[in-house]
């Protein structure tokens, strides 16, 4: 373990700091524009960039105090590590919240406290979920960065919207086809690119994410362009509608049972499905994983050379991992469609790729609960923080950074194999008595 610096190079270190922040401080903090009856003019902010230079200093200082804290920390878990049998500790712990957090979401709903607000926010953090652990595939398990996820989003809910407008398919039917068709594009995607890796696979991803949402844009007499497509069917419980008028050939839930119609019981029964979705993705991964075909993208996530040197496929391994990711994605956009009754490329700006690789990338990569709690995270802390206003984002930036620092290979980073060998070996043959 290195010493920790002196007292005077970490002024330094802040000094310099500090003399970036004030270079960069008085154009864009300094200096403003200001309306008056002249015109335009130019005012000065000298107290802000003395506030701004100050706050960096400070911050600075703390960073360097904090960091070493944290290595001296992290050095003794280390060390402890070494003595505590904490793995089959761990995985007890992991299945104990799994169970609690089941249970919590399956009853939250009769909750007294839940109402129409808290069902959304739900809703929308289980998408997210979904959404993670599809890219958790991509990213976290094969290791194939992709910067452009947020297109088998968008794929899915087109697909969805399309199949509705054109051909008047309902949700049910068209749920599993915008997963086919989401994966169809993934394989298309990943055979031109199978020997890029790092920052080239990077930007080839980032591309097709960014075409995707250029031809919805453009393609005006299939997707409606800019102002998307409308009037997209709600999903029904065979044949029961939640709506108050339902559609012809289906009885709503409030005449059928006699309970006064309440818009929370559409909100519920949505709820429930993107649950019962994000639940059978997790098992339908865990399963995976334990098959040949997840073996194979935890090890082509270590070593692919070694992959190949082992009889091991790269090309299917790959291929695969693509298209089972983008299906859990396409699944998530038509339950996104579904959900909302109404798409338009907004919804899938280069952000929403950001956001689901930072879940994958905060709740630490390959794992799944790492993946839930980074999403419930990354959708509850904005809204926690509305209070703020303004500064809700710059406190949720600020949040990821501190976390970052803390764990720097995510909340529950964990690059563990799925199998491994027994540690009990046959006993050696026992020595024969020569002749």
């Amino acid at each position: 373990m290195q010493p920790a610096p002196t007292l005077a190079a970490r002024l330094k270190d802040a000094g310099l700091a500090a003399g970036v922040a004030l270079l960069l401080a008085i154009p864009f903090i300094g200096l403003t524009t200001v309306n008056t009856d002249q015109g335009l003019s130019v005012a000065t902010r000298w107290p802000w960039v003395g506030y701004a230079v100050a706050a960096v200093f400070a911050g600075r200082l703390l960073a360097g105090y904090l960091r070493d804290a944290l290595a001296g920390r992290a050095s003794a878990a280390t060390s402890a590590r070494n003595v505590l049998p904490t793995g089959e500790t761990a995985r007890r712990l992991g299945r104990g919240f799994v169970i609690a957090g089941i249970g919590f979401a399956a009853v939250m709903p009769f909750l007294p406290f839940s109402d129409r607000y808290i069902l959304d926010l739900g809703t929308t953090a289980l998408i997210y979920v979904l959404l993670g652990m599809g890219l958790n595939v991509t990213v976290g398990l094969a290791g194939l960065l992709d910067l452009g996820f947020v297109a088998f989003y968008a794929i899915g809910a087109y697909t969805f919207a399309l199949l509705a407008k054109f051909a008047g398919l309902g949700f049910w039917l068209s749920l599993p086809l915008s997963g086919l068709v989401a994966a169809l594009f993934a394989v298309l995607l990943s055979l031109p690119i199978l020997r890029l890796r790092g920052d080239y696979l990077a930007i080839v991803t980032l591309g097709f994410g960014e075409i995707t949402r250029i031809v919805i844009l453009n393609w005006q007499s299939l997707t409606g362009g800019p102002n998307g497509v409308a009037g997209i069917p709600r999903p029904s419980l065979f044949g029961i509608s939640f709506e108050r008028r339902p559609p012809e050939g289906q009885v709503s839930f409030h005449e059928l049972t006699g309970i006064a119609f309440s818009s929370e019981h559409r909100m519920m029964f949505l709820y429930f499905i993107i649950l019962v979705l994000v639940l059978a993705a997790s098992w339908a991964v865990w399963r995976l994983r334990r098959l040949p075909i997840g073996r194979a993208w935890e090890a082509l996530r270590e070593d692919e050379i070694a992959c190949r040197s082992l009889g091991i496929n790269p090309t299917a391994a790959k291929v695969s991992a693509y298209a089972t990711g983008a299906m859990l994605g396409g699944l998530a956009g038509c339950f996104f469609s579904a959900r909302q009754g109404f798409v338009s490329p907004e919804s899938f700006t280069f952000i929403e790729s950001a956001i689901i690789l930072a879940i994958v990338v905060l709740g630490g990569m390959g794992s799944q609960i790492g993946v839930v709690i980074a999403a419930l995270f990354i959708v509850l802390l904005p809204e926690f923080a509305r209070e703020f206003a303004d500064y809700r984002m710059l406190l949720f930036g600020a949040a990821m950074i501190l976390i970052m620092v803390w764990r720097p290979g995510g909340l529950l980073s964990g690059r563990d194999p799925t199998l491994r060998l027994s540690d009990r070996r046959s006993p050696p043959p026992a020595a024969t008595e020569s002749l």
